[in-house]
């Protein structure tokens, strides 16, 4: 079982709380680690990534890559610092709160999760309030 955490910013993140942040998620859910990357990086990188296996030529929050099926998860995510310090802006929300729902966004999208429809987004962002209330207690 791995789960690794990479920063290809100068900028400082919280990796054993995003380390955390994800394994709540699939302990919570019924699932393991198999193997995980996440990938905490700028606008340039998740903006051509997003192109070349997305068709889409603009930055992102997150993309999220799932190689298996099954309870033991083999995948990785990328998420753009830029986008998610520009979201904390535009929601009125704590950097770091920002990053954490973007990791749990990640994470359900891991196990399974879609956004594409508006039912699903929304129970997403259920899903979202849910651990990042959970994970507050947790720190506390």
């Amino acid at each position: 079982m791995t789960l690794e955490i990479y920063n290809s910013t100068k900028r400082q993140i919280p990796e054993e709380l995003l380390e955390n942040a994800v394994m709540l998620v699939l302990e919570h859910e019924g699932y393991t680690v198999e193997s995980i990357v996440g990938v905490y990086c700028g606008n340039k990188m998740i903006q051509r990534i997003n192109r070349e296996f997305l068709g889409h030529d603009y930055p992102t929050d997150t993309i999220t890559f799932r190689y298996n099926q099954g309870r033991e998860v083999d995948g990785e995510f990328y998420i753009s610092l830029d986008v998610v310090r520009e979201n904390a802006a535009k929601f009125r929300v704590d950097v770091q709160e920002e990053l954490l729902r973007v990791t749990f966004h990640s994470a359900l999208h891991l196990i399974g999760y879609d956004d594409q429809s508006p039912e699903d987004r929304a129970l997403m962002q259920e899903k979202e309030s849910f651990y990042l209330a959970s994970f507050g207690e947790k720190k506390q």
